[in-house]
């Protein structure tokens, strides 16, 4: 039996890197839409309708918030290279998995994650080492976060949704 805690967390909870790879870490960016594309291409609205753990969300609302939280960390990097350490707005991940356009077809979260990751690659790479060392303040963890972090926590986060999802698909032989 698999408890909840490995559902919930299948790749284990976030922590920093002990030697950080910012190179692997923009190339994660880049890549992760299509390994989100691939791991749900041929999944039926019932299999996308389905949670991925007992009181968890669908697959479609994770695809869906994958591009809401994405969309925020993109924003969260440009006002932090563009003011001095900005503090963020955090959101109720969980109401906005609940609106109305959670429940869409998830081509529009797809192509928005392809175009979110895109420009977000292309800013990573014209960032400087002195740029990742910029911070944005979280005003829920009350602490200073470095852009070098954030990309961490950010491919970390995409590849913990996408294990969840590929985790269901084994678990139900989909």
């Amino acid at each position: 039996m698999i408890d909840i805690e490995s559902l919930k967390y299948p790749i284990g909870r976030f922590s920093m890197p002990e030697k950080p790879d910012l190179e692997t870490a923009i190339s994660e960016i880049t890549q992760f839409p299509e390994l989100i594309e691939a791991a749900t291409a041929k999944l039926s609205k019932a299999q996308l309708d389905s949670p991925y753990r007992p009181g968890g969300w669908s697959v479609r609302q994770v695809v869906h918030h994958l591009a809401d939280s994405h969309m925020n960390a993109f924003i969260r990097f440009k006002l932090t290279l563009t003011e001095d350490t900005p503090t963020i707005k955090p959101y109720l991940e969980a109401s906005w998995a609940n609106l109305a356009d959670s429940y869409l077809d998830i081509e529009s979260s797809i192509v928005l994650l392809k175009q979110i990751h895109f420009k977000w690659a292309v800013l990573l790479e014209s960032m400087s080492a002195e740029d990742f060392d910029r911070c944005y303040f979280h005003p829920e963890s009350q602490k200073k976060v470095p852009l070098s972090e954030a990309i961490h926590l950010y491919v970390w986060h995409g590849l913990h949704h996408l294990a969840q999802i590929q985790h269901l698909a084994l678990r139900e032989n989909w």
